[in-house]
């Protein structure tokens, strides 16, 4: 199976690059994250998401596109939503047109790891995705793996980020100490 992997971050790669490893699919990594703020934090994901795809030895894919004008743009109006209604999809979206056009048999996503983000609506737009651009969506509950990904990523000395993303999340994170 060829996958193309949507990657949000080096630590959540992790354990999913592993499991699919170890179940003999290769996958390729891509990145495309223009929901990532401010850019200092955009930076050192990309950055860290590039040295730990070397250090694998893992074909990678950068679609860099900063995007705070665009994602305030498409998230103003209905913040408490945003995630499905702009991060989630447009990440999912570009993943798979990138794979339609690019020969790919599936793709899937690593925020299917995190146990902070909202893993059924995740899971329901790949499988809308997959249906509109008729490219499979690989679809597996990685959640089983997330602290062991987080703790080999911590020994590896990746960079760990506090926050989900979005200048939204990380007002959050400072809110609810």
């Amino acid at each position: 199976m060829k996958l193309l992997l949507h990657a949000c971050c080096a630590p959540c790669s992790v354990y999913v690059i592993k499991y699919l490893r170890n179940n003999n699919i290769e996958p390729t990594v891509y990145w495309y994250n223009p929901n990532i703020h401010p850019y200092t934090e955009y930076k050192n994901r990309k950055e860290t998401l590039e040295k730990y795809s070397k250090m694998i030895n893992i074909e990678t894919i950068f679609k860099d596109e900063y995007g705070l004008k665009e994602f305030t743009k498409n998230t103003a109006n209905d913040i408490e939503n945003r995630c499905i209604n702009y991060c989630y999809k447009i990440r999912l979206e570009n993943t798979v047109k990138y794979a339609k056009e690019n020969g790919y048999d599936a793709f899937s996503t690593t925020l299917l790891v995190s146990i902070y983000q909202k893993h059924e609506q995740i899971a329901e737009i790949g499988r809308q995705m997959a249906e509109k651009y008729g490219v499979e969506f690989f679809y597996h509950d990685f959640r089983e793996g997330y602290r062991e990904g987080q703790k080999e990523a911590r020994e590896l000395g990746l960079y760990m980020q506090k926050y989900c993303g979005c200048i939204y999340s990380e007002e959050e994170r400072y809110l609810r100490k």
